[in-house]
């Protein structure tokens, strides 16, 4: 049986843990960064990096000056932008992102321009024959759950598999005329409207049309984030299994670990100490949902850690959706990453792409890594080459 990570299959980190709302800014994290981490790695070889351009960046990169000059600055540095973050519209380093990170959705034409704008701006910086993987948000965040006229109504989810679709045909499209392979890879996240694989497999039964099934299997798919799957306490031999045997392609898997802190395991006396390092990460910035799992296997799902802290007092098993550094072991679900693994590799899953995402090295508590961030990153990328060897 193939290695998890086959020879036709790419390893690179996401680009959005790097600010950049304009092409300058994205040029420049290039240079400072993603340059950096390649000499830190001593390779000589073509290094992959995920690309996230924002909103406000695509619109610059229209003009043909842009593209070329940000391709070329790119192969001067033998980086090859392997796959695209699509999930984030807008500024995902202002000072507080929260709900926002969703908008958006997919009921929006602009999700869709933007989609296509990005498969667009790939296929010029690709080199031939690559396939495209774009992940992107899982439909929307829910205003109201159960609301029949919110953003879990029936009329809501066909708004959004009618313009998925629309984005699968004239990907389809595309490919006829250029060969360039455009998979656009839903991302479930804990409490979105997809947010499991379950609510995947269901929203390809339910919405999208017989009539364009296999246009939307060929270029729709999914992005599975080890860290959201995680949080939501899901197997990851049975998620895998789970789309393999409904026929949608993964095509892109991001390589991310949650917090984790099991208080059946935790020490009357230390109970206060490991709130504390929970309290440490309730940072502003981003949404950290938290589920946690009690004794007898009912689980309670808070929007927020803040939520979580103020409604328990620590009992359970808690998972944070917090990306920490892939190689922390301790008080995490990195084991989780090895059980995608070992499940990609039992269901002979081809996947493109494996994309490290920790983005949330800016906001991590002191103490957690005293490297510098590009440190971090290649330390990651050592991390996951070492564990895929043995697999």
């Amino acid at each position: 049986m193939a290695n998890a990570v086959n020879s036709g299959s790419q390893v690179g980190y996401c680009g959005n843990v790097h600010p950049a709302v304009t092409v300058d800014q994205l040029i420049a994290n290039v240079h400072r960064h993603t340059v950096a981490v390649k000499a830190l790695l001593n390779t000589d070889r073509a290094m992959p990096f995920g690309i996230w351009v924002s909103a406000s960046a695509l619109r610059e990169l229209q003009s043909l000056k842009h593209i070329e000059r940000l391709a070329k600055e790119l192969n001067d540095a033998g980086l090859i932008p392997f796959t695209v973050n699509g999930f984030p519209f807008g500024d995902f380093h202002q000072s507080v992102v929260k709900q926002s990170v969703y908008l958006p959705d997919w009921t929006d034409r602009s999700r869709l321009d933007y989609t296509l704008d990005l498969a667009n701006l790939h296929h010029r910086l690709l080199p031939p024959d690559s396939v495209s993987t774009i992940s992107t948000l899982p439909l929307g965040w829910p205003r109201q759950r159960n609301d029949p006229q919110g953003t879990t109504s029936v009329e809501f989810m066909q708004r959004c598999a009618e313009n998925l679709t629309t984005c699968a045909i004239e990907l389809k499209r595309r490919f006829e005329q250029t060969g360039r392979k455009h998979l656009v890879c839903i991302e479930p996240e804990p409490g979105c409207i997809l947010d499991c694989c379950g609510d995947v497999v269901d929203f390809f039964d339910r919405y999208f049309s017989a009539r364009d099934a296999d246009t939307v299997r060929n270029h729709i798919g999914i992005c599975h984030d080890i860290c959201h799957s995680a949080v939501m306490f899901e197997s990851q031999s049975e998620a895998i299994a789970a789309y393999t045997q409904a026929e949608i392609q993964v095509g892109k898997i991001q390589v991310s670990s949650a917090v984790e802190v099991n208080f059946f395991d935790v020490e009357r006396s230390e109970i206060e100490e490991a709130l504390r390092k929970l309290r440490a990460l309730n940072e502003p910035k981003y949404l950290h949902q938290t589920s946690i799992e009690h004794e007898d296997g009912s689980r309670d799902f808070y929007t927020d850690l803040s939520d979580a802290l103020a409604s328990n007092p620590g009992e359970g098993i808690w998972r944070v959706h917090f990306h920490v550094p892939i190689f922390l072991e301790q008080e995490t679900t990195q084991s989780c990453i090895s059980q995608c693994l070992d499940a990609i590799k039992a269901n002979n899953l081809e996947v493109y792409h494996f994309e490290i995402e920790t983005y949330a090295w800016p906001v991590l508590p002191d103490g957690i890594f005293t490297g510098s961030l590009n440190e971090g990153i290649a330390k990651e990328i050592r991390w996951f080459e070492k564990l895929t060897a043995g697999k």
